[in-house]
């Protein structure tokens, strides 16, 4: 368990009786939101062709029993003198490979001496020592049940009921435009290809692709996205920002104080919770995701405005790794700008927890951190900056602190670049690599400007600029110029010696003329390197040892 405890007073019996009845009112409210029908959803079609994979011993009895009702192929992967006589092919392989999701699945194999051999299927049963796909979310239509008999059972029982056609919400949405993933080649934020546990995310040059198919609707790749390009589609962020704000007004208009949102998984989460019964402390309010993985900072920013004295998530342990380490950055970077607006905290709770005796203690020191006096009325947005400018506006506006600025570590989506000017050159190449429009350059003018409000900290401005100019200052500020574009670099224009143009500026010519005096098309030509592109390239085919009249620009 991963638990900030807090002290707390002793219970107050006549409060505590108060706080259970305002959490009925708070649940009661938060279930009369109606839940919005997906708009976009993704097909299944399967035939329930099956590939069982695994040693004879394990492979051949299991698909004898789906040979019953779904035609069946078998893999064994371990080596038969002679082979087995059945009603359905039967294949040995040395090596086997499954990829692929319900309806679609391709699997791969060769026998000692064979060529590779290939297969679709619909349905794959794996009990083979090591899963085929390793991936911690599997896809739909692949089973690997492990050792265990009942669960081999369950598995086969569950293939049984997947022929026919299937469909299930498509639960992203992406805006390749303000994608952080990359520019020109040059690779910036990876988080949502890193973070996601069905491998549906991958790298596709400057951009990522999703593959539907596979994306289990976590809603991890939104939680760690800094720009907002991926979001959760279904549910939407909004439909999460009312049922919260329903269950907190409802339960502080009851009479209920210190109100705690303990977010969980409907169905491990919920289990565990349903066991601890009236254990449960009157003011922790359980209100069910799709996922845990879904929710992060823009969510718990706007559930403190609300009026909640703490968040509470709930990990059962089925979790992905990633998405805890996710969760637990993410909640360190919620509670530093907490802590530097001045609210006594914490607020944050990450809870892993598989047993009601574990999670009875943790609820017991839930957070009790303070809110602002007065409830923010705004809705959750389905742009992740929006809600972001919305909730810290709010905190700021009603803290005891007011700082300008909150210090943060990296890797937070806040902050602010250092330019270098000495060596800047304004080449304006962060310009174009910028996918928040942080980076503006001056409209003609040789300018560098930046507004601070839009700055993601995807680190594509520093990885692009070719003098190693620029670095990132995470941090949060509050001032007003932060929504302002402010000049971070500027330099007087370089005119074409020939023709009175301007195409640079000084510093752009003066590291030129440094690096490029030797190299062969213009050594003994470096006024060529002061010339814009047009007069350089008439320069160069002009014959050589002809008089030429050239209008020199009088300084």
């Amino acid at each position: 368990m991963n638990i900030r405890f807090t002290e707390h007073p002793p219970i107050d019996p006549v409060q505590e009786d108060r706080n259970i009845q305002a959490r009925a009112a708070a649940i009661a409210a938060s279930e009369a939101i109606p839940v919005f029908e997906p708009s976009v959803t993704v097909s299944y079609r399967s035939s329930g062709h099956t590939l069982v994979v695994g040693a004879s011993e394990h492979a051949l009895p299991w698909a004898d029993r789906l040979a019953a009702a779904l035609p069946v192929a078998v893999l064994l992967l371990d080596q038969q003198n002679s082979m087995p006589v059945r009603p359905y092919p039967v294949h040995v392989a040395r090596t086997a490979a499954v990829a692929g999701w319900l309806g679609a699945f391709e699997a791969r194999w060769q026998a000692p001496g064979q060529a590779v051999q290939q297969g679709r299927f619909d349905l794959v049963l794996d009990l083979s020592p090591s899963r085929l796909i390793p991936s911690h979310q599997r896809p739909h239509g692949y089973y690997a049940p492990g050792y265990e008999e009942a669960a081999r059972e369950q598995a086969v029982q569950a293939m049984l009921d997947m022929v026919g056609d299937f469909e299930k919400p498509k639960y992203f949405s992406y805006k390749e435009r303000t994608c952080a993933h990359g520019r020109n080649g040059v690779t910036g934020c990876s988080a949502c290809i890193d973070i996601c546990s069905a491998q549906a995310i991958q790298d596709d040059g400057d951009r990522i692709k999703v593959n539907p198919y596979l994306c289990a609707g976590c809603g991890a790749c939104s939680t760690v996205c800094p720009t907002g390009a991926i979001s959760y589609a279904f549910p939407p962020a909004a439909l999460t920002g009312k049922r919260m704000q329903a269950a907190l007004r409802s339960y502080v208009d009851a009479g209920g104080s210190e109100p705690v949102l303990l977010l969980h998984d409907p169905e491990q989460g919920a289990a565990l919770l349903a066991q601890l019964g009236d254990a449960i402390p009157g003011r922790v309010i359980p209100l069910a995701l799709q996922h845990t993985a879904s929710t992060g900072i823009d969510v718990w920013f706007a559930a403190i405005a609300y009026g909640a004295a703490g968040i509470v998530v709930l990990n059962t342990g089925e979790e992905a790794p990633q998405y805890v380490a996710a969760l637990d950055q993410q909640m360190a970077i919620a509670q530093s700008v907490l802590d530097g607006l001045g609210y006594d905290g914490p607020h944050l709770q990450l809870l892993r927890a598989g047993a009601p005796e574990e999670l009875a203690v943790a609820l017991r020191h839930a957070p009790r951190g303070t809110a602002p006096a007065e409830p923010a009325v705004f809705h959750l947005a389905n742009d992740k900056r929006n809600t972001l400018d919305y909730a810290l506006e709010h905190l700021h506006r009603h803290a005891p602190l007011k700082p300008e600025m909150v210090a943060l570590a990296a890797g937070a989506p806040f902050g602010a670049i250092e330019v270098d000017r000495k060596a800047c050159s304004l080449c304006m190449s962060c310009v174009g690599a910028c996918p928040a429009g942080a980076l503006q350059d001056g409209q003609g003018a040789p300018l560098l400007r930046f507004i601070e409000k839009n700055c993601v900290q995807c680190g594509l401005c520093a990885a692009t600029c070719p003098e190693n100019a620029i670095t990132l200052q995470p941090r949060l500020s509050f001032l007003d110029s932060r929504k302002q574009a402010v000049v971070l670099n500027e330099s007087r224009p370089f005119h074409c010696i020939r023709c009175d143009k301007p195409f640079g500026t000084l510093q752009m010519v003066e590291n030129m003329l440094g690096r490029l005096a030797s190299h062969p098309a213009f050594s003994g030509h470096l006024d060529r390197l002061r010339m814009c592109g047009d007069c350089r390239v008439i320069d160069m085919m002009a014959p050589e040892g002809e008089m030429r009249v050239t209008a020199l620009r009088r300084d």
